[in-house]
């Protein structure tokens, strides 16, 4: 492993003359294989922290400066150009993926483990890794590199944002048993802890404040770290009013994610998964 990373930064630094470079293009597609296999991960949870592996992200971007515009599709319904180096992903029986037909796409490079449902239509992009047991539900997207945890559920029109540049900055994190409500939407970088619940229209960037109503809390991200939802928290859209100028004289309000309580047996049922649907 440390020999293929090696060449992955060696390759990266060399920008666009790695198009040049004998072999790269089987550096790469050993790579890949890695990353579809989940054996690299763009993110991995060190001593209780989650850190990124920059040499995966810059192993992922080396493989659009190494691709050419190619053509691809299902007969004459779709037709797609990309990259060729990040062609769709095929999936068999073996391994263990329900994917329902109706337009959902997983990217090359992504790693997707048994068991988990992708519902139409859904897309899972590069880099991303989606754990067993998660459900992807319809016009879900799960963005380049994002860490998605086991029995995670993403529900209908959630969003949860990727990033490959810059090359340190850390991807959204879903830990185990987390519920993401329908059209959330989680960027920049947010974690999100293991059995947190987030109700539906819930946004979480690192410019948003958290509010947390029973422990008396503000939670912020910083110039260090991303914005942090802890663990077992149910979060739901609340608003908070403006205190200043114009806003405050005509009664407005801005929207802000509020914490009412913490998961327990009644969220547990509420939220709970039948397991007809697996």
């Amino acid at each position: 492993m440390n020999n293929l990373q090696n060449e992955i930064e060696r390759l990266y630094a060399l920008g666009m003359d790695a198009k040049r470079e004998s072999g790269a293009l089987e550096t790469f597609h050993a790579f890949r294989e890695e990353l579809t296999q989940g054996k690299v991960r763009a993110a991995e949870k060190r001593d209780g922290r989650w850190q990124t592996n920059v040499w995966v992200k810059q192993g992922i971007l080396l493989g659009f400066r190494l691709g050419a515009a190619a053509e691809s599709g299902a007969g004459d319904v779709f037709t797609f150009v990309d990259r060729h180096t990040y062609p769709v992903r095929q999936f068999k029986c073996a391994d263990g993926v329900r994917l329902v037909p109706g337009g959902s796409t997983v990217r090359e490079g992504a790693y997707v483990a048994a068991g988990v449902i992708c519902m139409p239509p859904m897309y899972i992009n590069v880099g991303a890794y989606v754990d067993e047991g998660t459900m992807v539900d319809s016009h879900a997207l799960v963005g380049s590199c994002a860490q998605i945890g086991k029995r995670v559920h993403l529900s209908a029109a959630s969003q949860v944002g990727g990033v490959l540049e810059p090359v340190n900055a850390s991807p959204v994190v879903i830990e185990d048993d987390v519920l993401v409500g329908g059209n959330c939407g989680i960027y920049e970088g947010t974690q999100v802890l293991r059995r947190a619940v987030l109700g539906s229209g819930v946004i979480l960037t690192r410019s948003t404040p958290l509010f947390d109503t029973v422990r008396g809390e503000i939670y912020r991200a910083s110039e260090e770290s991303p914005l942090v939802v802890p663990e077992g928290a149910v979060v739901v859209a609340g608003a908070r009013a403006i205190t200043k100028g114009k806003a405050a004289e005509w009664g407005l309000s801005v929207y802000t994610p509020v914490i009412v309580k913490y998961r327990d047996e009644k969220t547990d049922k509420g939220v709970e998964l039948e397991d007809l649907l697996r």
